[in-house]
């Protein structure tokens, strides 16, 4: 592919580079809703309610309190505190790290700074599957909720093996009624720091990352600057997708890329500063990796 050889020499080239990421990279890591992961952890929740993906059991109206964190604390470890099947983000951040670079995503799962990303380096626009905040919200503080969820799959009837969750085979569809979590403010309950409506809280470290944000553009707009967007689809364009584009047109030493599994566009306006790399973004990287070694793939 002529398109890698472009990205291998911009990335050499590039002064800085601006990662924008969103759902299709962690898709592409394996972290899937559907299919294996989601029969293995949630059997009994499909079994008992006919869910077709973590989505949908995401949206349910639970009978208890008790039974929705059941639900949720399966579903935040194995999306947060395990690692994906693919270690993508391993490989992309061997391309990167010794470049000047940041990242922006609407990704909360935590993935890039597991895989040894500066924490300083990101910001997690949408939240992060790891903190609670009140669900009032009273305060703008939010807590971490590793010690919570792991005590909750214990109630359940899970193990761990390191990081790992062995699953029984009966869990329990219900949390032990102490472990409800509750704002230690007013006492209301807690909620997961996920962006859904005004209600979602933007702590001081979510501000200190937006800051570093705008910072490190700042900094870089007359420098060669790479945007490089990974899995970003349409759910949310004007996190990452508008803005690349704006600064692509705009700022004259800047170039996009963006690789995408059918969804991946630049408008005619700096088609000629764009690359477009249509496939999965996994494949696309071991790609590279053939050619250019430095893989954590193979």
């Amino acid at each position: 592919m002529n398109e890698i050889n472009k990205l291998k020499e911009l990335i050499e080239n590039s002064d800085a580079i601006m990662i924008g990421a969103g759902a299709g990279l962690s898709t592409s890591a394996g972290f899937n809703y559907t299919g294996e992961r989601f029969e293995k952890y949630f059997f009994d929740f499909i079994n008992k309610y006919h869910f077709k993906d973590m989505y949908s059991g995401g949206f349910y109206e639970y009978p208890s309190k008790e039974e929705f964190w059941a639900y949720f604390s399966r579903y935040i470890y194995i999306n947060r505190y395990m690692n994906p099947p693919y270690p993508l983000y391993d490989d992309i951040y061997n391309l990167i790290k010794d470049k000047n670079y940041f990242v922006i995503t609407t990704n909360v799962d935590h993935c890039f700074q597991k895989a040894g990303f500066d924490k300083n380096r990101l910001f997690y626009t949408q939240g992060d599957y790891g903190l609670f905040q009140c669900s009032v919200p009273c305060h703008d503080k939010t807590y971490d909720n590793k010690d919570t969820i792991v005590k909750m799959l214990l109630s359940q009837g899970f193990v761990f093996d390191g990081d790992e969750l062995i699953v029984p085979d009966n869990p329990r569809m219900e949390v032990d009624s102490d472990l409800l979590p509750v704002c230690p403010i007013c006492g209301e309950p807690m909620t997961m720091n996920l962006r859904g409506d005004d209600s979602f809280v933007e702590d001081e470290g979510w501000k200190q990352a937006a800051n570093r944000y705008t910072e490190f553009l700042r900094n870089n707009k007359d420098s060669n600057l790479l945007l490089l967007e990974l899995g970003v689809g349409y759910n949310t364009p004007a996190i990452i997708k508008y803005p690349f584009w704006k600064m692509c047109n705009e700022w004259p030493h800047t170039v996009y890329v963006c690789i995408n599994q059918s969804e991946a566009y630049a408008p005619k306006e700096i088609i000629d500063k764009s690359i477009i790399i249509n496939g999965d973004i996994r494949q696309v990287i071991a790609i590279y990796n053939a050619k250019f070694g430095n893989s954590a793939i193979f």
